[in-house]
């Protein structure tokens, strides 16, 4: 018991170390996911102010700053409050002798840095493709996903925006997948992480994006769009789940987009009567229908 009270302890206090560390500038700056997030947050949203699609919509749209407290409530404060149950999970497995070299699929030794990079970010993309659908289809799921479709004017924070359950549900396949391709997480994934963090940025803001004929491999403003809209296809309970890949939906017959004027209405059924406030909407999916 003493092992895993220490254990949690230990992670708990490491991820606070090293959040507070990042705001100090006291970590490498290329692993500085808190300035990180600030400088492509302002890049993109300097993009929005110069460049943006829809014209009529104000550069502190509505819910701007609501989203803004998602991006680092989702990104920091959550994962400080969680690490520690991460930890116990992890000391579980090894427990009962399921570690990570234990039930890798590849062995990377050998590889090229930028093969394992490329290898980890479109399967962990894939992954993510995976469980969105399942947001989308359970509705048990769906009442918590709710609250990322709750905006209805479209800009970069968005991209972040989403209940705290949804963490609870992608981190533990993410961390699978990574155990299942190498048994650990590549040296060099801060450059996915960041690529990530750069694309979805970009598929939420209010920026005409569609990356060319690259568009049927990387996920777009546009594309994602569609993916919020109001009315959907007949008989789909949703489109275009790609996360940072446009790919899985062409494969998967999931991809919609009928136009491009960024015009559309987003939102879901109901959701005039959705909460407003972070508490509220924090607290929604558990209450009964």
């Amino acid at each position: 018991m003493e092992k895993y009270i220490n254990g949690f302890k230990n992670a708990f206090l490491g991820t606070v170390d090293w959040t507070w560390k990042s705001i100090l500038f006291e970590v490498p700056w290329y692993t500085n996911y808190f300035y990180g997030l600030i400088v492509i947050s302002l890049f993109v949203w300097f993009l929005e102010i110069v460049f943006p699609w829809r014209k009529e919509q104000s550069v502190f749209r509505k819910d701007f700053w609501l989203d803004g407290f998602y991006m680092f409530f989702n990104f920091f404060l959550f994962s400080v409050a969680i690490s520690g149950f991460y930890k116990l999970l992890q000391l579980g497995f090894a427990d009962i002798g399921i570690t990570n070299k234990l039930i890798a699929l590849f062995d990377p030794t050998g590889w090229s840095v930028w093969v394992e990079l490329f290898v980890f970010f479109v399967i962990l993309d894939l992954v993510q493709w995976f469980t969105h659908t399942l947001l989308h289809k359970y509705r048990f799921l769906w009442k918590f996903h709710q609250v990322h479709h709750s905006v209805k004017e479209m800009g970069f924070a968005a991209h972040l925006r989403y209940h705290w359950m949804e963490n609870i549900l992608y981190k533990p396949l993410k961390t699978f997948a990574v155990m299942i391709l190498f048994g650990f997480e590549p040296e060099q994934a801060y450059i996915v992480h960041f690529i990530a963090i750069t694309i979805g940025h970009f598929n939420h803001s209010n920026i005409k994006i569609t990356w060319g004929p690259l568009k049927y491999i990387i996920n777009n403003p546009v594309m994602h769009l569609y993916h919020h809209a109001y009315y959907l296809p007949k008989g789909k309970h949703g489109v275009n789940f790609g996360i940072s890949l446009s790919l899985w939906d062409y494969i998967f017959k999931t991809n919609y987009i009928p136009e491009d004027s960024g015009t559309i209405e987003i939102g879901f059924k109901g959701d005039n009567k959705f909460p407003k406030d972070f508490i509220k909407q924090n607290t929604f999916g558990f209450k009964e229908k």
